[in-house]
């Protein structure tokens, strides 16, 4: 608002003054505030997003290690909770106190089972489906040796049927 229009409003006040200013603002970011006719606003003029996607570091795990490793959490959380209500129930002196103690020792031994089946689960995977993907990885060096074998036994097997195919021509009398 320039002197101009100002002079032309004296009944104005100064906080209508300066709410003019700064245009109308929103309460909270997601309403979009009311336009003023020919006014551009920020959003029109540069668009910013919230949090910008960044590629993962690592691999997400594999579904039977996400699956383990879930149950083992729950098993967890359940026997902190249980211990919880042990410690409590022998400081108020309850009836409960000695049940829970029994539970919540069955639930620990419960809870490393659960945390070694995530570690077992994690082992067994990477032996069947991972291939470290190192250029110095033994996996690798044999699968490559594998797959020549496999090409020179091809290569072998098309010259011998080439070779059956032209009726014995130019094969040795003896082998």
């Amino acid at each position: 608002m320039d002197t101009a229009e100002r002079r032309e409003a004296p009944e104005e006040s100064v906080a209508g003054r300066s709410a003019a200013g700064r245009g109308l603002e929103a309460p909270d970011r997601d309403i979009p505030a009311p336009r003023r006719a020919g006014e551009a606003t920020a959003e029109q003029r540069y668009y910013r997003p919230l949090w910008v996607e960044e590629p993962a570091k690592r691999h997400p795990l594999p579904d039977p290690v996400r699956t383990a490793a879930v149950r083992a959490l729950l098993i967890t959380a359940v026997t902190l909770i249980q211990a919880m209500v042990a410690f409590l129930s022998t400081m108020a002196g309850s009836w409960l106190a000695f049940p829970m103690v029994i539970s919540s020792v069955v639930s620990t031994v419960v809870a490393t089972w659960a945390a070694v089946d995530v570690w077992v689960t994690r082992q067994v995977w990477s032996q069947r489906y991972g291939v470290v993907s190192e250029p110095s990885s033994t996996a690798r060096a044999l699968r490559r040796e594998r797959r020549a074998r496999r090409r020179e036994e091809r290569a072998a097997l098309r010259e011998q049927d080439r070779i059956r195919r032209r009726g014995g021509a130019g094969q040795l009398s003896h082998p």
